[in-house]
């Protein structure tokens, strides 16, 4: 969320955020709250000064009737402001969690993906002497699922790989957790259970009623939990409440969990293949740092991304998102794509996001400054890998004729040694 002081000093810098990323305005109900807010405070602060007063007044009154009769009618005044005063807070606590975060004057402005912009391109799709292979035809011929019978067992939307696609994936998992250490990150396997306050303080939503996250999130009934669907929930909340020092800024962190998501709003899309799952694994880069250190780490987990691609052969693209397309609590944001022949196109593996102090206000998340002043971390997010998600373009571009699949060679040793999985060998 925002700090009230910003949305009064820059009313028209808030509206425009509201406008570029097409959410409601709620700019000026909140002045007017606001102002009715700290109207009432004074009221009732000027007021109980004087109940007090006369209070302290009465036991040496000769005439206590008046005094007391007064007293009464100030609390029962007291009483009515203060009860205005506490729907006044909440109604402006919901609208505040309105308002979206401030883009980057450097984004696209856009309603929808269609306004996202090309940073760079790098490598180039191969070109195939044979007629290459979906992955899907690749996973059956190689007998890597069995999605009918999972589906059947677990409904859908859910997977199981089998025998060296499983060892791929686990493969993967691992190099991205261990290149990120080697990097400085602090690795933590994450819970994926976890409370709904705790999932709406990463600001994903809109407005303070809870609620509203059950078409999203997989809430356990009979229960006060409910599924995460990133490890980036755990780790925002992680220093809730805390005071860091600077000195020990940036923290970096590399969360790993199981994730969880309805995907309510995706239907008909990716229902064929290892694209969009209920389940699935996410390694997460997550950063703690200064609001003047942002910049520089968006660049350095953007950059982790892309080097995990590299490392994997993948031709990708880097996309500037467009403020309609980057979501409610970002400053900015980059989308990572990587080629999939059977597409003929570039598709996400990861979106690296500079979310500013919007977070950190909602978990009350602090660092004490240089100079002793009280200040609210920035805070960033970046995947590292996801999968199965990252298997497709692994699966299609590194395939044979045969149906086998060259590995990366960086992932050779993880895989013991092998060159390729399946097909005739």
């Amino acid at each position: 969320m925002l700090d009230i002081k910003f949305i009064r000093e820059n009313p028209d810098i808030v509206k425009n955020a509201c406008r570029v990323k097409g959410f409601a305005d709620p700019t000026d109900e909140i002045l007017e709250l606001d102002a009715r807010v700290r109207e009432l405070k004074t009221i009732t602060q000027n007021m109980t000064a004087e109940k007090n007063k006369i209070t302290r007044e009465i036991p040496t009154a000769t005439d206590k009737a008046p005094l007391i009769a007064r007293s009464k009618e100030i609390g029962a005044e007291i009483a009515a402001d203060l009860a205005e005063l506490s729907t006044a807070e909440d109604k402006l606590n919901d609208l505040m969690h309105r308002v979206p975060q401030i883009p980057s004057a450097d984004a696209p402005i856009g309603p929808d993906d269609s306004f996202n912009t090309e940073v760079r391109r790098i490598g180039t799709p191969r070109k195939f002497d044979f007629t290459p292979r979906a992955q899907w035809d690749l996973l059956d011929m190689n007998g890597w699922w069995a999605p009918e019978k999972i589906a059947k067992l677990c409904g859908t939307r859910t997977y199981a790989l089998i025998g060296e696609a499983a060892e791929l994936q686990l493969a993967i998992e691992t190099y991205v957790i261990q290149k990120l250490i080697a990097n400085g990150f602090i690795f933590i396997e994450c819970p994926s259970i976890t409370k709904p306050a705790t999932i709406f303080d990463a600001g994903h939503f809109i407005g303070s009623d809870l609620s509203v996250m059950s078409g999203d999130v997989f809430m356990l009934s009979g229960t006060d939990r409910c599924l995460a669907g990133t490890a980036e929930i755990i780790l925002n909340s992680l220093h809730s409440g805390e005071i860091l020092n600077e000195k020990d800024l940036p923290i970096k962190y590399a969360g790993f969990s199981p994730c969880f998501r309805k995907e309510a709003g995706a239907a008909g899309r990716d229902t064929r293949g290892l694209a969009r799952f209920h389940q699935f694994n996410k390694v997460e880069q997550y950063v703690f740092c200064t609001p003047e250190q942002s910049d520089e780490m968006h660049e350095h987990i953007l950059n982790n991304l892309c080097d995990i691609i590299a490392d994997f052969e993948l031709p990708y693209r880097v996309i500037a998102n467009s403020t309609g397309d980057m979501g409610f609590n970002k400053v900015k944001m980059n989308d990572v794509e990587a080629w999939v022949p059977s597409e003929n196109s570039y598709k996400e593996l990861g979106s690296c996001s500079s979310i500013g102090q919007f977070q950190a206000r909602r978990t009350n998340t602090r660092y004490r400054a240089a100079d002793g002043s009280m200040r609210f971390c920035a805070t960033l997010n970046n995947t590292g890998i996801a999968v199965p998600r990252a298997l497709v373009p692994i699966l299609e571009n590194h395939q044979n004729a045969d149906g086998s699949v060259n590995i990366p060679k960086k992932l050779q040793p993880l895989m013991g040694g092998r060159t390729k999985i399946g097909g005739k060998h």
